[in-house]
């Protein structure tokens, strides 16, 4: 979860967050490299006066400053394709979990197992215990084992909702009269927090979700 004062990104606990993580951190390295370079040029050009009264056109250079943004562009674009394929590859799965969005509370069906399936409100600030979160914890955690392939089928009952944990590197939105889904494989054991982030009414920040990722010996139980 976030925590104050942080400027990062949440640590990850799955594969695909890991990778999402490297991407950046890939892409912000080419923007620094760019900003700096030009940022550079632009600080001496204030100061020297690049006079030259025989130079009419410089071919050279003009196809070195269109070619290398190309260049960069691929190496952005390359590994971008490649994330995208691999968050959309949906691969045998060990459990399939469905989330329902409602205003403002989440249904959940673990549609493995027979008649399990609940609501998950946020908890009141005035009934939170002492060790709880506030705005953050829910009175129905979902409990899913880790090291698991998990499919998620995501939809709404009314408007537009969107699942959404930061820490695995989900997100799917919830339409009505559609099922979206996406899979994830958590590879540590914890709480993982999320919330609905889409404007889907008054009390979107009140759609809270809470996983609780245990072994699979203490899932089975």
């Amino acid at each position: 979860m976030s925590t104050w004062a942080n400027l990062g990104l949440q640590d990850s606990a799955s594969p695909l967050m890991e990778q999402l993580i490297f991407f950046h951190d890939h892409a912000l390295l080419i923007l620094v490299m760019i900003t700096v370079l030009v940022g550079y040029l632009m600080f001496m050009l204030f100061f020297n006066s690049y006079i030259n009264r025989f130079l009419l056109h410089g071919q050279l250079i003009e196809m070195i400053w269109t070619i290398l943004p190309a260049i960069i562009l691929l190496f952005i674009a390359l590994p971008s394709l490649r994330l995208l394929y691999l968050l959309d590859e949906i691969n045998e799965p060990s459990m399939t979990l469905k989330s329902i969005g409602h205003q403002w509370y989440w249904s959940y069906e673990y549609s493995d197992f027979n008649n399990i399936e609940f609501d998950s409100y946020m908890i009141p600030t005035n009934e939170l215990s002492t060790d709880g979160f506030r705005l953050l914890d829910v009175d129905n955690r979902v409990i899913l084992p880790m090291n698991s392939q998990i499919r998620i089928l995501v939809t709404a009952a009314d408007v537009i909702h969107s699942w959404t944990i930061p820490a695995l590197g989900v997100k799917v939105d919830g339409t009505p009269g559609r099922l979206n889904q996406t899979n994830f494989f958590i590879n540590r054991p914890g709480y993982f927090y999320g919330q609905c982030s889409e404007v889907c009414g008054a009390y979107p920040s009140s759609m809270l979700i809470v996983i609780e990722c245990v072994p699979v010996h203490l899932f089975i139980k």
